[in-house]
């Protein structure tokens, strides 16, 4: 009888802990960080996409680039797609691409900060890009019209930046280049590093 006692009294101490080990406090709720423009600055590792026209293959990289005040910086963009527009053939694409090395590409925003959904927006204003493209002994001047079709997003919740790109028209030694599929760059996900 004894023994059916204190297991009662165990099992009573035991069930008490459980309902207060469970017991939410009241104040459990999520409060965001408020982001700054600032945040937007940093280095970033990036997830990209690209594809030529609308049925094209979509080719992933994983990139970086640094974002401070006004500009997000490309240090090596990527430039496969254009050069083989120009080119055409593979084997001179791949010649042409390892003489031209590394193309740093610089991107220009402005921003504002939308506090109701706790993100930056970027207005991009891309510029031009110039390639000079060696190819069958001459070297051809490509200029690549960049565009921003969307603005670009700084999320405070995961502290990402989204956005995306355009090469909308290539002009090769003064003439546009036709006919001509448009290359997205898609940057879905981008994390500081």
């Amino acid at each position: 009888m004894k023994k059916l006692t204190v297991l009662k009294a165990f099992m009573v101490v035991l069930v008490a802990f459980a309902a207060l080990s469970l017991t939410s406090c009241n104040n459990d709720r999520y409060e965001p960080v408020p982001v700054k423009l600032g945040d937007v600055n940093g280095n970033y590792k990036a997830r990209l996409f690209i594809q030529q026209g609308s049925k094209g293959p979509i080719v992933e990289k994983i990139i970086n680039f640094s974002a401070k005040d006004t500009i997000v910086d490309f240090k090596e963009f990527p430039i496969r797609e254009i050069v083989k527009s120009v080119v055409k053939d593979p084997v001179k694409t791949d010649t042409a691409l390892a003489k031209i090395g590394k193309v740093e590409y610089k991107l220009n925003y402005t921003s504002k900060i939308n506090t109701e959904q706790n993100i930056v927006e970027l207005t991009f204003a891309p510029k031009k890009l110039n390639i000079q493209i060696p190819v069958d002994g001459v070297t051809k001047n490509a200029v690549v019209t960049v565009v921003a079709k969307q603005k670009g997003f700084f999320v405070g919740q995961d502290w990402s930046l989204r956005f995306g790109l355009v090469a909308e028209k290539i002009i090769v030694d003064g003439v546009e280049l036709a006919p001509f599929e448009t290359i997205k760059y898609d940057f879905p996900y981008s994390i500081k590093n």
